[in-house]
């Protein structure tokens, strides 16, 4: 392998092992201080925390969030959202992001917890997973960019 080539591939990787390596950024807003918040979502005037930042919570030492969560919340019939890190759970049901966990309780209230890694801002509207399938479609764009420069 020439010298380019290496020196492409290795950028390549450090590229991909860097986004994997950072925390991850959440929205972070109550739709009862701020309409925006709600759903239709709209995050113009916000802006995203950095869960690194997030403080430590005194009933979880030494937890550090590393997801997002959204919870909508029907309480009396109105709806509330909420938006911020999460220090706890897993994303979606098991593991699919997709899904978002639900709980009903008596009086009409209704709550339902999103939470998700897949991405920063993964906590706005929609969820999108990139996964394994991300992965691997980098890995062939690297592996190809690699053989093209070769010839």
């Amino acid at each position: 392998m020439k010298s380019l080539e290496k020196c492409l591939l290795a950028v390549v990787l450090a590229c991909c092992l860097f986004q994997m390596g950072q925390a991850i950024k959440c929205w972070d807003c109550r739709s009862d201080n701020d309409p925006k918040c709600g759903d239709p979502f709209d995050n113009s005037t916000l802006a995203i925390t950095d869960c690194q930042q997030a403080p430590e919570l005194e009933h979880l030492k030494g937890v550090r969030p590393t997801m997002c969560r959204k919870i909508r919340q029907k309480v009396h019939g109105e709806w509330r959202y909420f938006r911020s890190c999460a220090y706890m759970g897993e994303p979606g049901i098991e593991g699919d992001e997709r899904y978002c966990l639900m709980r009903t309780g008596s009086y009409n209230i209704f709550m339902e917890y999103c939470t998700c890694n897949s991405k920063d801002g993964c906590n706005s509207a929609g969820v999108h997973r990139m996964g394994w399938m991300g992965v691997l479609f980098g890995t062939l764009a690297s592996v190809l960019v690699a053989h093209f420069l070769r010839q």
